[in-house]
């Protein structure tokens, strides 16, 4: 019985390490912007694949992809382009991230349904969250402080409205930093003077998306390419997928995963 027993353990101990006992287990991190389509996609996938196991967590891009480069997660959701340091410090742990882009977003600027203000321009939102504007009657509003909202700096959202809308310049220092879209809408939805940034897929009529330089964040002026605060949404894999990693994405870029991508309000990249 003992020689029976150590013999089991030690074919278990060998499938364990052999990947094949959690073979349907994937773990996703990363992006609260992918968040929302990466939970739907995974729960209409395990309901397809029994065997399988998909576990999704938040925490932004940053997170994600340091996660993806120490081996806890095996896919990383983000709303930003991996960056040459992170693709050196996964080479050397021996990690190759590969890209997937499994969407489209707009970062739509948001306020509060009650603000007057209908439209703002690339330079009027770049000088409010510098700090050069700190009321809205600078920008056609009513005489009301500005409350600034912004993702705080793991977010990929936070880089990339960094870069496409502040040309890298500094958030002003009183600036309300959130760790999600969904607190940055919220917080808005409750605060007058506020103006925040979301993904395109959690805008509801809760709040006021404004148009910028007169481009509404839409599918159309997004893949036209007009709408100018456009981005990639991705998946990072490490290296070339395999077994329940490659299905899972391979799902989210098939039409259906890609309809969930449009359920969800973002756009579709097929």
């Amino acid at each position: 019985m003992k020689s029976f027993i150590k013999i089991v353990s030690a074919a278990l101990i060998t499938a364990l390490f052999a990947g094949n006992v959690f073979a349907g287990k994937v773990i996703l991190e990363g992006s609260t912007t992918v968040l929302p389509i990466a939970q739907r996609a995974a729960e209409e996938y395990m309901d397809a694949n029994l065997s399988a196991d998909i576990t999704v967590r938040g925490g932004g891009s940053g997170v994600g992809i340091n996660s993806l480069i120490s081996g806890t997660c095996d896919i990383a959701n983000s709303s930003r382009e991996i960056k040459d340091s992170e693709i050196q410090a996964a080479a050397s742990k021996g990690k190759s991230p590969k890209a997937f882009v499994i969407a489209m977003d707009g970062i739509a600027v948001i306020v509060n349904p009650k603000n007057p203000v209908s439209a703002l321009s690339k330079k009027q939102i770049s000088d409010i969250y510098t700090g050069k504007i700190t009321n809205w009657s600078q920008a056609g509003g009513n005489d009301e402080k500005i409350v600034v909202i912004s993702r705080d700096s793991a977010s990929g959202t936070f880089e990339s409205f960094s870069e496409l809308a502040l040309n890298k310049q500094k958030v002003i220092s009183s600036a309300l930093m959130q760790a999600s879209n969904q607190t940055i809408a919220t917080t808005v939805s409750n605060t007058k003077g506020a103006i925040g940034y979301v993904g395109i897929g959690y805008v509801s009529d809760s709040v006021k998306s404004v148009p910028i330089d007169g481009v509404t964040a839409n599918k159309i002026n997004v893949l036209k390419g007009v709408y100018p605060y456009s981005r990639p949404l991705y998946m990072y894999s490490n290296g070339e997928p395999s077994g329940e990693v490659k299905k899972f994405i391979d799902f989210l870029i098939s039409s259906d995963g890609q309809a969930i991508v449009e359920q969800e309000g973002f756009i579709p990249v097929k």
